[in-house]
């Protein structure tokens, strides 16, 4: 557990982070999260590499449990913003991160397991491709879609709300909900990430291991 201790402590940071900086725009269509989440692709990844399959899951799940503890005290802060109070983690927000979270990460583990012997690249940028796709969908329909907003409470609904707004799509397209074009442009973004990763992930992977990746 202690050589693997960083990799969880990385992986609770990112979840955590994440889940508040998701909330709050960069621009039109992009949230501060879209910067941060991708890093536990590569957190997975390279303990997958150094460690192995098992050590990667005991990451994902260790992490994932430390980030559901922060994210639920999260939900008790309350902020200030615009003549109202709301959660600095909104429980759909908390909710959606986790499912979308657990999938996506465990696929990109086995992923990267099944594609381990070929070139040291491909296997950390298929499963982070195919993973963050995934946990796309699976975090912004939970989060932010009106049609799941029935299975949350009319607090939780509300507090994410604005995403609901119905806009062009990346203020060119047909109308559709704000969260659709932030989950496209969110999508674009880790695209762009899984490729710049690869460095860190060929430096840390030679750092942390004898072996070459």
């Amino acid at each position: 557990m202690t050589r693997i201790l960083p990799g969880i402590l990385a992986m609770a940071a990112v979840v955590v982070a994440s889940n508040i900086l998701v909330q709050f725009l960069l621009g039109n269509w992009l949230t501060w999260g879209a910067f941060t989440y991708p890093i536990a692709f590569l957190v997975t990844d390279v303990m997958n590499r150094v460690y192995g399959v098992q050590a990667a899951r005991r990451v994902v799940f260790t992490g994932f449990l430390v980030g559901v503890v922060c994210s639920l005290i999260g939900s008790q802060i309350m902020l200030q913003g615009d003549g109202y109070e709301f959660a600095a983690v909104s429980l759909r927000v908390a909710v959606g991160s986790g499912i979308a979270f657990l999938t996506a990460q465990l696929l990109d583990v086995a992923i990267f397991d099944r594609l381990r012997g070929g070139r040291w690249w491909r296997a950390p940028l298929a499963s982070t491709l195919i993973g963050s796709a995934v946990d796309t969908v699976l975090f912004f329909s939970i989060a932010f879609s009106a049609s799941i907003g029935v299975f949350f409470s009319e607090n939780a609904t509300l507090e994410t709300s604005w995403a609901t707004e119905a806009v062009p799509f990346l203020g060119v397209g047909g109308v559709v909900p704000l969260w659709v074009s932030l989950a496209f442009a969110d999508w674009l973004v880790k695209l762009s990430l899984a490729l710049v990763a690869l460095v860190p992930f060929r430096v840390l992977v030679a750092k942390l291991s004898p072996n070459p990746a």
